[in-house]
């Protein structure tokens, strides 16, 4: 019996009706603090109600009945979700209200908390569909089930028509419309391209399934359908990358009630890229699973560096910083009684799965490198050249640790310092070139604000190795000044300052240096990033005057509204590209004054998007980027060159 069919009978279970559905509390407070349940009510929240109602068609995927799920977002920004499931239960529950009622009606009511209803399941919580309809305007759910086709609607949670039989058909399955409530949310407009990250990663997942997105707003359709599942993931996680090795290693194996999938593929990069899932839920930081993981990677290359002699008895073993150089891999299990660390489920914490994930990559990657001698001697090699950069890094590293807030004179001699020393009342900003350095340190607040001066472009780091990073005098004049560390040394509670701000001109050069500072950022102290930490200041575009008077624009649509209040004739109009026009006074007034000024900060929304852009945008490959600026120049409102 092959594992896949072993899990399947694990974890299927077709006694699914009334008796399935548990009901914990009601639904009374999602709509008073909608944010508790489903993060914000910005964009974030409304794309999280989509996701919501895809996860029970997933679910009903893990299930064994689900082969296809299509989402569409209409018109009027309202969404339906379809698969071909079960259906849910329409038969009538002990409450007295049919089960599918009570399921969309009743907070933390569904088949997930008894252990019969499904065995695997990413919505744990159990809150997921029920919230959405809280927060719908309206809500209309189509069962196919017993040979009928069921309804039933809702108004902002609550029954507006009850379930009723509308036909007959001969298949089965959900459909699930929804529109979110406008006085819930503050903006309503459906992202395709968010909803399409989310949709292909759940398509890698679970392979074979069916996937598709159409917008009808402006005719875009997508199908996800991967048949190689995680082992298609990483070779598009890579695809803008240069390959050590033609096909990913693939891992696969069944432990008791837990299944375990990894695939690995190595790049000439020198970043690491790991994304972990437990029944399709990314664990974004990680737990017991990546633990046993990273061991068991550490303890295999080390092992079989030994076994063919490429490292000798005096050489020291590799590190696991080492061994995860350029690699690219996703680990994905599904595990009968997963436990989340927090409500966010971002981290694994069953103690066994470390154990379970460690013994069997261990054995299997072990036998691969048996079967597949080149392959490990390309992957051993390129570890051998990490572990002689960790060295030089580590002497270069030296020269850029924090020494103790006595020692001023360890902090770079440009670095203007603030005379608060609470990192959370202080920030700094960091300037390009040495002029507008000048006028920021003349304009600033010398108590809780520190001007560091950059020359000129700082190292892309997408292309260089450790050593070589903290070789450039101007990443080590930051990670000085910041006091924080690098990669796996960076810790967020040495940071001296609470905001990192990066400003820059207003022209091509400006932007340039902002995203090898952005890359630098989210290579290399990512927690600043994923903590909205870091900022980019918002310098005027133009000083407008007339007469007497005189208003600073910062975009275009200020000055056509300028404009119209005052009329085209008789003001002048001055555009800034350099900060270095700007005077202490006038850089104080626009940009720096905290009563005044506009900050725009970094978010981290997709992690995976992220580092595929920073891939193109920054990588060696020039055709992606190329194709990049050729899709999108069409865009570009405001090019100085």
């Amino acid at each position: 019996m092959n594992e896949e069919k072993e899990l399947n009978e694990i974890i299927v279970n077709g006694n699914y009706s009334a008796e399935q559905i548990q009901v914990l509390e009601g639904l009374e407070a999602v709509r008073k603090r909608p944010g508790m349940y489903i993060g914000s009510t910005s964009a974030r929240g409304l794309h999280h109600l989509v996701y919501e109602v895809v996860d029970n068609s997933i679910d009903e995927a893990l299930a064994g009945y689900c082969t296809r799920v299509d989402v569409t977002i209409h018109q009027d920004n309202s969404i339906s979700v379809l698969d071909n499931g079960r259906g849910i239960p329409v038969d009538m529950h002990e409450t007295g209200k049919p089960a599918v009622e009570v399921v969309l009606t009743v907070l933390h009511a569904g088949g997930k908390f008894g252990g019969s209803g499904y065995k695997v399941s990413g919505g744990l919580h159990g809150v997921g569909v029920s919230v959405v309809n809280a927060l719908s305007e309206r809500m209309l759910v189509q069962v196919k089930r017993d040979g009928k086709i069921h309804e039933i609607i809702f108004e902002r949670g609550k029954t507006f028509a009850p379930l009723t039989v509308i036909g007959e058909t001969d298949t089965t399955g959900t459909k699930v419309w929804f529109k979110p409530d406008a006085e819930v949310f503050e903006e309503l407009d459906y992202s395709f391209d968010t909803l399409k990250q989310r949709l292909r990663e759940l398509a890698y997942l679970n392979k074979g399934l069916m996937i598709t997105l159409s917008d009808e707003r402006t005719g875009d359709k997508k199908e996800y359908h991967f048949e190689g599942g995680i082992i298609s993931f990483v070779e598009h996680l890579n695809r803008n990358k240069d390959v050590l090795h033609p096909k990913p290693i693939f891992i696969a194996g069944t432990k008791d009630t837990t299944m375990v999938e990894v695939s690995i593929q190595y790049n000439d990069s020198y970043i690491e890229n790991m994304l972990t899932f437990v029944n399709n839920i990314n664990t974004q930081e990680g737990g017991t699973h990546l633990s046993g993981f990273k061991s068991a990677l550490t303890r295999t290359i080390n092992d079989y560096s030994r076994k063919m002699n490429i490292l000798k008895d005096a050489d020291d073993n590799l590190s696991g910083e080492d061994t995860r150089e350029g690699l690219t891999a996703v680990i994905s299990l599904k595990i009968q009684e997963p436990q989340f660390e927090g409500q966010t489920k971002s981290k694994l914490g069953n103690s066994e799965v470390r154990g379970i994930v460690d013994t069997m990559v261990f054995e299997k990657l072990s036998e691969f490198f048996e079967e597949n001698p080149g392959v490990a001697r390309k992957i051993i090699e390129k570890t051998i050249l990490a572990a002689r950069a960790r060295d030089a890094a580590r002497k270069a590293r030296e020269l850029t640790r924090r020494k103790s807030a006595l020692e001023i004179s360890s902090l770079p001699g440009k670095l203007a310092d603030c005379s608060i020393r609470d990192p959370m009342q202080t920030e700094i900003y960091l300037v390009e070139g040495d002029s507008a350095g000048g006028s920021a340190k003349q304009g600033r607040d010398r108590r809780f604000q520190a001007i560091l001066p950059l020359r000129g472009k700082i190292l892309n780091v997408e292309k260089a190795r450790m050593d070589k990073i903290l070789n450039n005098e101007e990443i080590r004049s930051m990670v000085t000044a910041f006091g924080s560390g690098i990669g796996a040394d960076f810790d967020l509670e040495k940071s001296r300052y609470g905001k990192i701000i990066i400003m820059t001109d207003a022209d091509v050069d400006g932007a340039h240096i902002r995203t090898l500072l952005l890359t630098f950022f989210y290579r290399y102290m990512k927690p600043l990033v994923e903590n909205g930490r870091v900022y980019i200041a918002q310098p005027p575009l133009y000083l407008a005057k007339k007469g007497k008077e005189h208003w600073y624009l910062y975009n275009d649509a200020a000055l056509e509204q300028l404009a119209q209040q005052i009329g085209r004739q008789d003001f002048t109009l001055q555009r800034y590209k350099g900060l270095g026009e700007m005077n202490p006074e006038q850089l104080w007034q626009t940009t720096m004054n905290p009563a005044e000024r506009t900050l725009m900060r970094v978010a981290l929304e997709d992690a995976m998007a992220a580092d595929d852009m920073f891939s193109v945008l920054m990588g060696d490959k020039v055709e992606p980027r190329r194709k990049f600026i050729e899709d999108n120049a069409h865009l570009v409102r405001n090019l100085d060159i």
